[in-house]
């Protein structure tokens, strides 16, 4: 053999056998961490025996004879699977994700300082129940006996490992209760309310008039779409069931939302009209079973590992003493149930979107700020933020009477009758209750405890459905919703003349709409109006989703009902149902319009589309490339970029009444300034432009389209998935997946018109609960028990997800035994 070739050989025998022992360390290293899920442990602090079962996809069911030892059995389980999740939470929510990233994170932990979310948190743990207090610690003590146990960087997760060679990480403190209730400050900022389109309706008013500014915001189609309740108003005080400047704020706003932006997104999207869920319940009148069922499925950012994690709680003889029996989705980090089942009742969640934030426009001089005359000094704290690699860097915080400042003061700037700061005012920053609602759900065994349990439901204000095995079904808005003195909480007020005030006391929860057994049958909540506000004061909010998703589950139930009865079968077909609630309205405009060249033959798909956007949909390939470009091509010359569209069911609205102007000042493209463009120029262009997309990307042949080859979900590791170094993000990252649907089709895969097809927003989970029979019923995850990279449950139903398929949802002592494939005993 030449040299060369010699040397050659035993440099790669050399390279080889590198690879070879660092794959066998790396499989060393990442298989320590992997939990024991069978025989025996000893878990001190227990009073006795407790047992878990799992079954081939490791959802645990965890049995107890008291509460203590179940919550601190979940903590343990919890944190045997997800601990860098729920310890990389715990440095999000209180601002040091900088501990860990360096200055990569810095701004995100400013802005969560700024926010003070731990800071809540620790004022409304004293302020709760003793009873859920004294569960959260024993959550507490379950994580503790597994950090106690794991003492090592690599028996807890390979993420420490890596974080280990870096230098960075430590050693995780202990768990406390406030790292629980501090998540749930995550869920609700998460799934707030308009935040974003009062500052983007404010910075369209930057470039455009405020007509046409009112254009992008149009009211929600009530004479189309029904709202969630459709009888009863408040009556002698309670909800009864009835048959029946412009530069200065341009600067100030984007600072603003600069550092609305920096929060990290912990359970949502960065695209706010991809935040969404769907929910319905259906009468027992009208099922196989002969009792309701009841789906959920709530719209969220895909993560890995996912945001939920599947479990059972189940006390061996349910006793007053020891009241769960539940079974369903928790969050890794907090006990309990948050979506699920009882042994008796079941509830699901959609996001209300009541108005819940205002910004407020503030006049800063130095340390105070002007408020009705008066001069009044900021309250200040200074935070300090440790810098992996790094000094710690200190920031000060100013808050006024609305809320912590939510930009930096403008530089000289002297409250000469101009507003030069931007507070927020969040129900989420004061103390609240929602922590004591989980648990009283989960031992709710009726509708009557049922409500109890909502009104303890504060913050984020959702839409509860309900279900139980007596055949009732109801719908409940729970929440801490602000009454304004003046203004209606779409656009930013002065807060120095004290008109836009928040009153005192919310709106009273027997004020807020409820139904129970209504005359339909049936109860569909989608992020649509909740009740018409023509009948209905005070205001919620007027930034609904505008109901094309729950108009079509609507009308889906409704021909289900005439064909026979429903089964969860029916139920999951719905979930899946992909069917462009817009293209009946577009589809017929581009048919009228003059098209020659190869978009004329693209075209020819959509005339006999039946509008679903499957996997091998050219015409949905196509048409939402379509959707796509009249977007771009129509607001992109007249917004901000901040305020352009991303494609969500508000501007189906807006662009179903442009499409009847055809002359609209939107339609005409400013920036050509000898030409005045209308309505069938822009959709003439966008059809030629969609076409040579698609043929640039997936070919000139039009019917080899796929929309499965252009929207697609990659699932990206939330934290070192993110790394921006290749071979780590490849250790923790999955896919991509290709998914059906798209955004507001009630398989609503989100996606952002300003980027390209890419999923970002996704049914995060879904459930289909059958009243009749609890073992019937059936769940999915979007990725998996495991936050172990490499673990076999790691993302194992991700392609279920993908494909809609549903897994068994076993709650039954018998029936979780005979699925049990793993069974570990925790001991005194």
């Amino acid at each position: 053999m030449p040299w060369p070739l010699r040397w050659f050989a035993r440099v790669l025998t050399v390279l080889l056998a590198l690879v070879v022992v660092l794959a066998g360390v790396l499989v060393y290293t990442v298989r320590k961490s992997f939990p024991q899920v069978d025989g025996a442990l000893r878990l001190p602090g227990l009073s006795g025996n407790v047992e878990i079962f799992r079954d081939k996809t490791g959802i645990p069911h965890i049995y107890a004879d008291s509460t203590a030892d179940l919550f601190m059995a979940q903590g343990f389980v919890h944190a045997q699977d997800r601990f860098f999740e729920m310890d990389f939470r715990r440095h999000l929510t209180a601002g040091r994700l900088s501990e860990l990233f360096g200055t990569s994170t810095l701004a995100n932990d400013k802005a969560l300082r700024t926010m003070g979310w731990r800071r809540v948190a620790e004022q409304e743990l004293p302020e709760l129940a003793k009873e859920t207090q004294g569960f959260l610690s024993a959550y507490a003590k379950g994580v503790n006996a597994w950090l106690a146990a794991n003492p090592n960087a690599s028996d807890r997760s390979l993420e420490y490992s890596l974080l280990k060679l870096q230098g960075s990480g430590g050693e995780p403190e202990k768990w406390t209760a406030v790292d629980s209730l501090a998540w749930l400050k995550a869920m609700a900022w998460d799934l707030r309310s308009n935040m974003e389109d009062e500052i983007d309706r404010a910075l369209a008013a930057t470039t455009l008039p405020k007509a046409r500014v009112d254009q992008l915001y149009p009211g929600y189609p009530y004479d189309r779409h029904l709202p969630i309740v459709n009888e009863g108003a408040v009556v002698r005080g309670r909800f009864e069931q009835q048959a029946e400047p412009r530069q200065r704020a341009n600067r100030l706003l984007g600072q603003a939302a600069k550092t609305l932006d920096d929060v990290p997104s912990t359970m949502g999207t960065a695209d706010r009209e991809g935040i969404g869920s769907n929910s319905w319940v259906v009468s027992g009148e009208y099922t196989a079973g002969g009792k309701p069922l009841l789906a959920n499925d709530p719209h969220l950012s895909a993560a890995l590992p996912s945001v939920w994690y599947q479990v059972g709680l189940h006390c061996r003889k349910v006793t007053a003493a020891c009241p769960y029996d539940v079974t369903g989705f928790s969050f890794s980090g907090v006990p309990g149930v948050i979506i699920g089942h009882t042994d008796k009742i079941a509830w699901g969640f959609t996001n209300l979107g009541p108005d819940v934030s205002d910004l407020f426009l503030e006049q800063v001089d130095g340390d105070s700020y002007l408020y009705r005359g008066e001069q009044i000094p900021l309250e200040t704290r200074q935070e300090q933020i440790k810098v992996a690699g790094g000094s710690p860097v200190t920031i000060t915080v100013k808050t006024t009477r609305h809320g912590p400042l939510i930009n930096e003061v403008v530089n000289g700037a002297k409250p000469s009758g101009e507003a030069n700061a931007v507070a927020l005012q969040w129900t989420a920053l004061t103390p609240g209750r929602t922590a004591d609602a989980i648990f009283a759900l989960n031992r709710a065994g009726n509708w009557q405890e049922f409500k109890a349990a909502a009104a303890l439901f504060e913050v984020p204000s959702q839409n509860l459905i309900y279900a139980d095995t007596t055949g009732k079904i109801g719908y409940q808005a729970p929440g801490r919703i602000p009454v304004r003195e003046h203004g209606d909480g779409t656009w930013p007020v002065p807060g120095w003349t004290g008109d836009y005030d928040w009153q005192s006391v919310p709106i009273p929860y027997d004020q807020l709409p409820s139904v129970e057994d209504p005359a339909d049958g049936f109860i569909v909540t989608a992020n649509n109006a909740v009740i018409d506000p023509s009948r209905y004061r005070p205001l919620l909010t007027k930034d609904w989703s505008y109901g094309y998703r729950s108009e079509r589950i609507r009308t889906l139930i409704k021909d289900a009902i005439k064909k026979g009865p429903i089964d969860a079968d029916t139920m999951s077909r719905i979930q899946q149902d992909s069917s462009n609630g817009f293209a009946e309205t577009l589809v017929p405009a581009l048919m009228r319009v003059d098209l020659a060249g190869p978009g004329g033959r693209a075209r020819e798909l959509l005339k006999t589309w039946d509008r679903s956007q499957g996997l091998d949909s050219a015409a949905a390939a196509y048409f939402n490339a379509v959707w796509r470009q009249v977007l771009v091509l129509t607001f992109g010359d007249d917004l901000p970029e901040a305020a352009r569209p991303t494609g969500g069911d508000r501007w189906y609205e807006v662009v179903r009444r442009l499409l009847e102007v055809p002359d609209d000042p939107f339609w005409d493209d400013v920036s050509t300034k000898n030409l005045k463009e209308t309505r069938d120029d822009i959709l003439r262009q966008a059809m030629a432009s969609a076409y040579q997309e698609l043929a640039d990307r997936l070919g000139a042949d039009v019917k080899a389209w796929r929309w499965g080859d252009l929207h697609q979900l990659e699932l990206v590791n939330g934290s070192l998935g993110t790394s921006g170094i290749a071979p780590i993000e490849a250790l923790f990252n999955r896919g991509p997946l290709a998914v059906p649907g798209s955004k507001d089709a009630v398989n609503a895969t989100g996606w952002n018109v300003q980027q390209d097809y890419s999923v970002t927003a996704v049914p995060s989970m879904r459930m289909i609960v059958d009243l009749s029979d609890l073992d019937k019923s059936r769940w999915v995850n979007l990725t998996g028990a495991s936050g172990h990279a490499f673990h076999d449950n790691y993302w194992d139903q991700a392609e279920t997800w993908a494909r809609g398929d549903l897994l068994p949802m076993r709650s039954t002592p018998e029936s979780v035994k005979k699925a049990a494939t793993n069974t570990l005993r925790l001991n005194p």
